[in-house]
């Protein structure tokens, strides 16, 4: 978790913004009945970040979260009151895992917000922004619902859990990431040459069922301005694999965010989901040229722009802050703090 953080701080001061998010973690990250060491030491961890950004003065605020224990497990209460209650004004988001339904987001926000309002603490934290992750068939049924909920900001793809959830029907290579059979996925027009020889053993972009996992997440979150966020990629030593697997993400289903297990992986998924410097460079002439008309219909370069095309641009710029492109000051100007596109959990 350590090692995440002073990384977080590092890429803060080289691009000027926070390019990734930072998950301390209560579920996995301790073993059976170290839950409540666990819960204090990420609290402690969270406090220390926010007061070393107040005094370093770094050029944006690093964004730490937690990922709770889920709400039917009988850590939920006790990871709340430990971290929340202690130091939700150094939190940007709270991840709850397990999510299944309506009615546990209602369960977890009315937890976190009356930790978030003991007397004593300071700032509004108490608005914490819910990320959930979505693990099981169950779940993805409710999925819509659940992205419509007004504190849930981000949906997470829990694939490990999805898999198992299954009970054996789906092969543990859909967990995985084979890149030799992703040609085409991308982008980049060719035959998906390996769809076939891998047939019979399908990883996490094959899977009929998995990949309909995703691509009903990504919908739900973009049809209630939500942020669809990637599950892992294992493969973190080949940085080729992981670059394509976000790229597959972003291209082919619609994510605007992924996770990150290690270190290694943070830049292979920035440069996936960077969008290149000529359409910044476009993007930001349009918007600013719209700004000045009074959002009224404009030609640049010869072609002509109106209100869809102003979305459109507005989102690569979106994007390019995101993931800390050389902008126009002007442009910069206009961007307050948004979710980072990579998220690591620690």
């Amino acid at each position: 978790m350590r090692k995440s953080l002073q990384l977080q701080a590092d890429m803060v001061q080289e691009f000027g913004t926070c390019v990734f998010d930072v998950t301390l973690d209560c579920e996995d990250g301790a073993p059976v009945g170290g839950e409540a060491d666990q819960a204090a030491l990420v609290a402690a961890l969270a406090l220390q970040v926010h007061a070393a950004a107040r005094s370093q003065r770094l050029p944006a605020a690093p964004r730490v979260g937690v990922r709770l224990h889920a709400v039917h497990h009988a850590a939920f209460l006790q990871d709340v009151q430990a971290v929340v209650g202690t130091a939700a004004s150094a939190l940007s988001f709270v991840m709850v895992p397990k999510v299944e339904s309506v009615a546990d987001v209602d369960t977890a926000v009315g937890a976190i917000d009356a930790a978030a309002r003991q007397p004593g603490r300071q700032g509004p934290a108490h608005m914490l922004p819910l990320h959930v992750l979505v693990e099981s068939p169950a779940a993805v049924q409710q999925v819509f619902a659940i992205a419509a909920h007004p504190r849930v900001e981000s949906i997470s793809f829990g694939l490990m859990d999805f898999v198992s959830a299954h009970g054996g029907a789906i092969p543990a290579s859909a967990m995985g990431f084979d890149a030799s059979s992703a040609s085409g996925f991308d982008g980049s027009g060719a035959a998906d040459r390996g769809a076939a020889a891998h047939a019979l053993a399908p990883d996490q972009f094959h899977h009929p069922l998995v990949v309909r996992a995703k691509a009903e997440i990504a919908s739900a979150c973009h049809a209630h301005g939500k942020v669809p966020s990637h599950c892992v990629v294992t493969e973190f030593r080949d940085a080729a694999a992981v670059e394509r697997a976000a790229r597959l993400a972003a291209n082919t289903l619609g994510y605007t965010r992924m996770w990150s297990i290690h270190p290694d992986q943070i830049r292979p998924i920035l440069r996936a989901f960077t969008p290149a410097q000529a359409e910044v460079e476009l993007a930001a002439r349009v918007v600013l040229e719209a700004q000045r008309q009074d959002w009224a219909p404009i030609a640049v370069g010869g072609t002509l722009h109106d209100r869809a095309s102003y979305r459109y641009f507005w989102q690569v710029l979106e994007r390019a802050h995101q993931t800390g492109c050389t902008m126009p000051a002007e442009v910069v100007a206009l961007f307050a703090p948004v979710p980072s596109v990579v998220e690591v959990c620690a």
